[in-house]
């Protein structure tokens, strides 16, 4: 008979994996991915090494977990606060303002995220991160478009170039640490004209 796990320790063993996957996303925001391997890991988690192999085979395994963690909170963010706004545009432009906000706020950590070279299956996972921004972009100029506030336009084609040129913004700034308040305002109109907004 197969052996299977008592609710109590399937239990110890999800606390185990969240507690390694906290302590890469504090190394990946101190250091980068370079900075991120199993040993390193393990001794921030405060455990062995073969520890951290119980939960992931290699660093590519734990590095896409870690991505998609720290990407989804991002996107949960941006998401929440693209929704506060009733208006579409303004749904845009708060999107755009809280992803730089947070960006500039953990330089380290969205420089990872953003353009760190890394393995493939994390530049894999970087793809879907930025589809997603993308599509929450995308929904909110057709809903635009519709209500007149927009002239029609390929909304992911748009939302896909928004993504692009904001990352690509934010490369200097998240490197030289200029303040959001430095930042923020150029890329929301950057964002607005690139629309055909106002």
């Amino acid at each position: 008979m197969a052996y299977r796990r008592t609710p109590a320790v399937q239990a110890r063993l999800d606390d185990r994996r969240e507690a390694v996957l906290r302590a890469a996303a504090a190394l990946l925001a101190d250091r980068g991915y370079a900075a991120c391997s199993m040993a390193a890991v393990a001794e921030r988690a405060g455990i062995a090494t073969g520890s951290v192999y119980q939960h992931f085979s290699s660093k590519a395994e734990l590095a896409v977990a870690l991505f998609r963690t720290v990407c989804g909170r991002e996107i949960a963010a941006v998401t929440e606060a693209a929704e506060r706004a009733a208006d579409p545009l303004d749904g845009i432009a708060a999107l755009v303002a809280a992803f730089a906000a947070r960006a500039l706020q953990a330089p380290r950590l969205a420089r990872a995220l953003l353009a760190e070279p890394a393995d493939p299956a994390v530049e894999a996972e970087r793809l879907v991160f930025r589809r997603a921004f993308r599509d929450l972009i995308a929904v909110r100029i057709d809903r635009a478009v519709a209500l007149g506030r927009l002239p029609a336009q390929p909304a992911e084609l748009t939302a896909a170039a928004i993504v692009g040129g904001v990352a690509e913004a934010l490369v200097g700034p998240l490197t030289d640490g200029r303040p959001p308040e430095a930042v923020l305002p150029a890329l929301v109109t950057f964002t607005l004209r690139a629309l055909g907004g106002h």
